[in-house]
């Protein structure tokens, strides 16, 4: 009788410990992908429309003096804009990185939100605007 016991008490810790390797398994394993392919698509988009956004001004160069001073007067907040929506982007492309672990859900969502972000900023560059 005691061997049995002894064998139940030793499945039953055999069957504790892996329930428990289960549920720290639960947690996704692969979080980071989503970081990595939103560092691939928001680097570079964020490079074109940042070089965009720094060679508009040309599109005024053989303006008439109105048009320039309409445009240079939208110009300015429209930089301004441009500028703090591309560092959010950077800001939300690190915060996923940081959460690939502790907050996995939460990573995969900054992750989509980076590359959205930018698009975004530059279509709020081009609204605010007023081009020739």
């Amino acid at each position: 009788m005691p061997d049995n016991a002894s064998a139940n008490v030793n499945a039953d810790i055999t069957a504790n410990t892996d329930t428990d390797v289960n549920v720290m398994d639960s947690r996704p394993r692969h979080t980071w992908i989503a970081s990595l392919v939103s560092t691939v698509v928001t680097l570079p988009l964020a490079f074109f429309a940042l070089v965009y956004t720094m060679f508009a001004p040309m599109a005024c160069d053989s303006c008439s003096d109105a048009a320039a001073d309409r445009f240079d007067a939208s110009f300015g907040p429209a930089w301004t804009v441009s500028c703090f929506g591309l560092l959010l982007a950077l800001v939300i492309l690190v915060a996923s990185w940081v959460f690939t672990r502790r907050r996995p859900p939460a990573a995969i969502a900054l992750a989509v939100a980076a590359p959205a972000t930018v698009f975004f900023t530059w279509v709020a560059f081009m609204t605010l605007v007023n081009w020739p």
